[in-house]
């Protein structure tokens, strides 16, 4: 039971959380399950899927290679949500806060960030972000 439990800590089935998002079984319906999703992508270096998830605007398709050598180098531990501002059916933008922890040449880190999504083409995309202490 415990290794189906989704990584984006939503205590979900993967299967029936962001796996099937990123197999396109479902579609994130809100920025905070677009956020999860990408989160769940990255511990699976789904490089693919997080381009796929960036916003045609501000997307560098040069990054994917270096994005999946990343996430596959580092053993991620955990995501914790800690605000969302809209993001939510019927809304055009939102922004979800997070703290993304992970292990990397031994070392406990994190990404601490206020992530900013948009719809495109009717379905949520991560826009851009900004780096928090």
């Amino acid at each position: 039971m415990l290794n189906s439990l989704c990584p984006c800590g939503s205590k979900k089935d993967k299967n029936n959380c962001c796996v099937a998002i990123l197999e396109g079984k479902l579609e994130a319906e809100t920025a905070e399950a677009l956020m999860r999703s990408r989160y769940t992508a990255f511990t699976l270096a789904h490089a693919e899927y997080l381009m796929k998830s960036h916003h045609s605007k501000t997307r560098n398709i040069k990054d994917k290679k270096d994005i999946k050598q990343w996430a596959k180098s580092v053993k991620w531990m955990g995501l914790t949500i800690i605000n969302t501002e809209k993001g939510q059916l019927g809304d055009d933008t939102g922004t979800v806060e997070f703290k993304a922890l992970f292990i990397e040449n031994g070392q406990l880190n994190h990404i601490h960030e206020k992530s900013f999504f948009c719809l495109e083409n009717k379905k949520w995309v991560y826009k851009s972000g900004k780096q928090l202490p």
